[in-house]
Formats: C-alpha cells, structure tokens, sequence
C-alpha cells in the first residue's frame, strides 16, 4: 500500500482527536479556568481539521501522486504536533512556556497549505 505510515498517521491522529475532545468536555470539565478550556478546544479542533487534510490529500495522492503533497503532509504533520500538542501540554501541565511553540506549529500548518496550493497549481500545468 501506497503511503501506508502516512495512512496509520492520519489514523492514530484521528484516534487521539477523539480520545482528547473526550477528556476535554468529561475529565477536564469543570477543572481548567475558561481560557486553557478554550485552548484545549482550539488543540482538538486544528488536529481535527488537519487529519481531513491529510485524509483528502492522501485519497488525492492514491490516485494522482504530484510533488508537493508529501510536503504539505509533513508540514501539517509537524504543525499539529507542535500547535496542538503545545495546547494539550500546557492546558495538562499549566507550563505557559510552552506557549511559545504554538505559533510555530501554527506556521508549520499554513505552509502545509501554501504548499498544497503549489501542488494543485502545478498539477493544472
């Protein structure tokens, strides 16, 4: 199978969004003050958009494979560790340094776009 770590990625990605939107709205519920709740949320909800991502390239690549796609996989990979794993580890641990490597993950993320945009675009030519 064609990119077959990337497909187990995506799973277990898709696996630990779920499992920590569930510890968010049950075990934390009540127990984080309103702003690392609605960071915690913020973590869930870009891993949860960049594992589609990385699904509909994927299923793209499978039948289309073009330079490019693996790069912008890899970018959003890297983004959602650092983005949405500084979230969980700073809401979980209350380490605000943490916070610092955010952004950089955030980054990371839009250049995964950016370069999936160059993809497409090379892909009409």
């Amino acid at each position: 199978m064609q990119d077959r770590g990337w497909w187990l990625g995506a799973a277990l990605s898709g696996a630990l969004m779920v499992m920590a939107g569930a510890f968010g709205a049950h075990a934390l519920e009540g127990q984080l003050a309103p702003r690392l709740a609605a960071a915690f949320e913020t973590g869930v909800r870009y891993q949860a958009w960049h594992t589609l991502a990385l699904l509909a390239v994927l299923a793209w690549r499978s039948t289309t494979p073009r330079a490019g796609q693996r790069q912008a996989m890899g970018l959003w990979a890297a983004g959602m560790v650092l983005f949405s794993g500084s979230l969980y580890a700073m809401t979980l641990t209350g380490a605000t340094g943490l916070g610092m490597v955010t952004p950089i993950g955030g980054v990371l993320m839009i250049g995964g776009w950016l370069a999936l945009a160059v993809a497409v675009l090379r892909a009409r030519s």
